[in-house]
């Protein structure tokens, strides 16, 4: 039996009964073609306070072109992250271990709430790559 590359978008957005869901895409610029390409996110962990996840929106604009140029519609969606380097030796640090768990959980509710027919993430730092790194593709994507 051959893979479907879009074996859960389709659930998503084919279909009339699927309009709202293909609205909602519209609304944010994708196109009746983007919609019927595999959809594969592209999860980071960006912020402005972390210099270890500072590019992060740049590579993820590079992973987007490789995306399209393969025949898919990358969607570009980003998760928290702590830095220990910010919050070593104040209350804060305390958070920096637990965000590993949020950012494995945010990357598995958008993958799997989105119905996303693959994933790629990019990291950083020793806190967020387990987090992205955790949630493998294999896992949240399989039937």
């Amino acid at each position: 039996m051959p893979c479907d590359p879009r074996r859960n978008s389709r659930i998503l957005v084919d279909g009339p009964d699927r309009a709202a869901a293909r609205s909602f895409f519209k609304a944010v610029g994708f196109t009746d073609e983007d919609l019927r390409k595999p959809l594969v996110g592209v999860g980071h962990c960006w912020s402005e306070m972390t210099p270890c996840n500072w590019n992060h929106q740049k590579l993820a604009e590079k992973v987007k072109e490789g995306i399209r140029a393969a025949g898919g519609t990358p969607i570009e969606f980003n998760t928290i992250s702590v830095t220990d380097g910010i919050a070593m030796g104040t209350e804060g640090m305390k958070a920096s271990l637990v965000s590993r768990e949020t950012i494995a959980d945010s990357v598995e509710l958008v993958v799997r709430g989105h119905l996303l027919d693959a994933f790629v993430g990019i990291s950083g730092c020793d806190k967020t790559i387990p987090g992205i790194r955790r949630r493998s593709p294999r896992r949240l994507l399989a039937p």
